[in-house]
């Protein structure tokens, strides 16, 4: 029971040091990810993978320049890139299984937004080729 007690506090502790460096990390990761998907307009693993290689460049910066020529930096951004992988691949597949892709919804929703606005400006310009005709039918009768 105290082991309990002290893991506890100590997860405590140091869960909020690292609390903060995980939303930040995932905020990143998930903005990169989903700026990729909107610019390129289709959602793929290299998203998944770029976003993942980006944000751990991002998060070892602060080691310094000498890092960027060095072999551990490139393990860390292949490890973070490696690890969004199958995070990516499983979120594609479940989609698929799903039925329908994100990417398929979007463009159905996008396609049933334009139908949907095109019969309403039909409809408007039917309603007012009526009003001219029975305006013509008005002016053109003897009163």
């Amino acid at each position: 029971q105290s082991a309990h007690r002290a893991g506890l506090r100590s997860f405590i502790r140091y869960g909020w040091r690292w609390s903060w460096r995980v939303a930040a990390f995932v905020t990143v990761f998930n903005t990169v990810s989903t700026g990729l998907s909107v610019y390129r307009n289709k959602t793929t693993v290299g998203n998944f993978a770029s976003a993942g290689a980006f944000t751990g460049a991002l998060f070892r910066m602060h080691l310094g320049k000498l890092l960027l020529l060095c072999v551990p930096w490139v393990t860390c951004d292949l490890s973070a890139s490696s690890s969004r992988i199958p995070a990516g691949g499983l979120l594609m597949v479940m989609q698929k299984l799903a039925g329908e892709t994100l990417q398929e919804m979007r463009d159905r929703e996008r396609r049933e937004l334009y139908e949907q606005k095109l019969a309403e400006w039909q409809s408007r310009l039917n309603v007012t080729e009526v009003l001219g005709q029975t305006e013509s039918n008005a002016q053109g009768e003897p009163e």
